[in-house]
């Protein structure tokens, strides 16, 4: 007889005298062996590719400063998620003077595609005004606004139409990569 079979019968019964023992033997049948159980050899490892991260690579932007940011539906107005994260790779870019950044805007909303385009440019133009509002040169940023090309996800659930209302950071090594990619 299992757990749950147990479980009916004594409370079918009444017999309330045998809960706790019904409790701990329910309790030890959860357990799992040592053996069963895998343990790392290492805590606080660095994530397998990442062992060798360099302070100022575009790695290190990725991982440690982030470089997405997004918008409620219809608007490119910055949030305060969105500033902290703006504010981040500011301080980020002002550090590591020989990066420039592609900033590519991105809508999911309602509207033509003209509209579309207008929001994500407004979205990537904002986030830009920001960085060059802390301190970052103007000269080593560029916005550049796509509409609802390159959507992350293609649902009609608002959390998931929501992933598409962004503008990313692209880190480049000069301004001829803009162009390119």
């Amino acid at each position: 007889m299992g757990a749950v079979g147990m479980l009916k019968l004594l409370l079918n019964r009444n017999l309330p005298k045998y809960a706790g023992f019904l409790f701990a033997a329910m309790a030890l049948s959860a357990c799992q062996s040592v053996e069963e159980v895998a343990t790392p050899n290492v805590t606080n490892a660095p994530a397998s590719g990442y062992s060798s991260l360099k302070t100022g690579s575009e790695e290190d932007f990725i991982l440690n400063v982030g470089r997405r940011i997004y918008f409620t539906a219809g608007s490119s107005t910055l949030d305060s998620t969105a500033k902290v994260t703006l504010d981040s790779q500011a301080a980020w870019l002002n550090k590591n003077p020989s990066w420039k950044v592609k900033l590519q805007g991105f809508s999911d909303d309602p509207g033509d595609a003209a509209a579309n385009l207008a929001l994500s440019q407004k979205r990537a133009d904002a986030a830009m005004n920001y960085i060059i509002s802390k301190g970052v040169a103007s000269d080593r940023l560029w916005a550049k606004g796509y509409g609802k090309e390159r959507i992350v996800r293609d649902c009609p659930d608002i959390s998931c139409k929501s992933q598409n209302r962004r503008v990313i950071a692209n880190l480049r090594e000069s301004v001829e990569e803009w162009a390119r990619r």
